[in-house]
């Protein structure tokens, strides 16, 4: 039997495997999607050619492009079945993203092991699961509200029919809005919710129990629930002046400051600069002079109050102002996060998948000296 190698809590810093999918280098300020700058992609391709991408390796040709369009288009139908079982789970009180656990697992029943399947099955799979996770978000939050179900439209592209099955409506700046944070954070390296569902798939296990392992992560606040958590603390500070007294007494409790600082990142976060430069140059609102004021400010008092450390805006601080202006409400913020991420999970599951190999780590017992008889 090897020697156990000790490692830094949280595995930080630890490689545990290649990956061709994308990057993230924090010390540059930098990430990508294949050998593609993801900002880059994020301002100039569609969401479709994008998932693409991640899935083949490689930007469709225009043909490819249209056919893969056609391709996914179909798979975000939802059948009556799934309806009437999110008829059956949402109340006011339940969150989209848990209703979208109980329809992908039942949708997921008969489903095949990863590892019983060839490659083409299980691409077929990676799509069908990506495709139908926004159709069933926007259905939840929908019987939320007392409406009715909005069917996809298989001809539309996929960041539009989302935003019009979630709202109602979608123009064509809105979605445009949309698409750009959608790309921006389809992957972003080895985060925990990627890894908990390339865990999954490691034992062999089948594509939507490996989507839900990831889904499970993805629910912890401290993860994907940010968006919302950071327009909220906006509305907590009100007036920018406000701002250095907020953030004294935050500090002071050891509380953290949503939509500030990560894990990554040691200067400001890509994301962040790409959302902040769409916000401020399409939507001349209150919100958004708040918020430029409010993160120059969090900025400021942060280094005054903690000496060398440096906190910058995250992707969540402006994430939740951009969604704010296309329409979409708070409790669809994090849901509309995994309309991007799950796109990033697959293809991290197809990868772990080919490679065949359990991921099977130990830990170090602490306890008391175990009793021998």
């Amino acid at each position: 039997m090897s020697t156990p190698i000790s490692v830094p809590r949280g595995l930080k810093n630890v490689i545990v495997t290649d990956t061709e999918i994308g990057d993230v280098r924090g010390e540059e300020g930098f990430y990508h999607y294949r050998e593609y700058d993801a900002t880059d992609l994020a301002r100039s391709s569609t969401f479709e050619d994008v998932w693409h991408l991640m899935v083949f390796g490689a930007l469709p040709s225009p043909e490819q492009s249209a056919a893969f369009a056609r391709r996914v288009g179909p798979l975000r139908t939802i059948d009556g079945a799934t309806v009437d079982l999110l008829r059956q789970v949402v109340t006011p009180g339940v969150e989209p993203l848990a209703a979208l656990r109980v329809a992908l697992a039942a949708i997921g029943v008969g489903d095949r092991p990863l590892f019983d399947m060839d490659e083409t099955e299980r691409v077929d799979a990676a799509l069908r699961v990506a495709a139908v996770v926004p159709t069933i978000l926007a259905a939840a939050h929908r019987l939320s509200q007392g409406k009715e179900v909005l069917d996809a439209d298989p001809d539309a592209d996929h960041v539009s029919d989302y935003l019009r099955m979630a709202t109602g409506a979608a123009n064509p700046d809105s979605a445009d809005s949309l698409r750009t944070y959608l790309i921006t954070t389809i992957d972003h390296g080895f985060n925990a919710s990627t890894f908990a569902g390339r865990v999954v798939a490691s034992t062999g296990s089948d594509m939507t129990s490996s989507v839900l392992g990831a889904l499970g992560a993805f629910l912890g606040p401290l993860h994907g629930g940010a968006p919302s958590r950071a327009l909220a603390a906006l509305e907590e500070i009100g007036d920018p002046s406000n701002t250095r007294d907020w953030v004294r007494g935050r500090i002071e409790r050891g509380e953290i400051i949503m939509g500030f600082g990560h894990a990554v990142y040691r200067t400001h976060d890509p994301r962040a600069e790409l959302l902040k430069s769409v916000v401020q140059q399409r939507y001349r609102t209150s919100l958004v002079r708040q918020a430029t004021s409010v993160e120059a400010e969090i900025e400021a008092a942060i280094n005054d109050l903690k000496p060398g450390r440096k906190l910058y805006a995250n992707v969540e601080f402006y994430a939740g102002v951009l969604m704010h202006e296309v329409g979409l409400p708070p409790e669809m913020f994090t849901p509309t996060f995994g309309v991007a991420r799950v796109v990033g999970w697959t293809a991290n599951i197809l990868e772990q998948a080919a490679e065949g190999k359990i991921i099977r780590p130990v830990a170090r017992y602490v306890g008391p000296e175990p009793r021998r008889v």
